[in-house]
């Protein structure tokens, strides 16, 4: 297994397309996946794990059941298993989240947005 140090905002300029997940780290059974969004998402949750999301490119929300938190460039949130959420990127920014492998990422939602299909850059 080779090391390399891994430029995350390099990563970034790597791809343009919105909603598209693009793996660019493995730790055990964690993936580190950024994404680029304009969009507001849809409400749900992931019942067996946490999920960290961390803002490196522009800023987004998260809006809560209760409350709603505004991240912007290098901040970040870790949504405790079990929370409903739905992220919201009026403008477009970029995430990186890290979670289990095969967490999908419309939780218990389902539906037409649920994206499978991960490309490693």
């Amino acid at each position: 297994m080779e090391i390399n140090v891994i430029n995350i905002k390099k990563k970034a300029g790597l791809f343009k397309e919105l909603h598209s997940y693009k793996v660019i780290a493995q730790m055990n059974d964690y993936y580190f996946k950024l994404v680029k969004a304009k969009r507001e998402f849809i409400w749900h949750q992931h019942p067996e794990t946490d999920e960290v999301f961390y803002v490196v490119e522009g800023k987004m929300k998260i809006a809560l059941r209760d409350k709603t938190l505004s991240l912007k460039e290098g901040e970040m949130v870790v949504i405790p298993k079990g929370v409903d959420h739905k992220p919201v990127c009026a403008t477009e920014c970029c995430v990186m989240l890290i979670e289990p492998k095969d967490t999908i990422n419309t939780g218990n939602a389902g539906g037409s947005l649920t994206d499978t299909k991960l490309e490693w850059i």
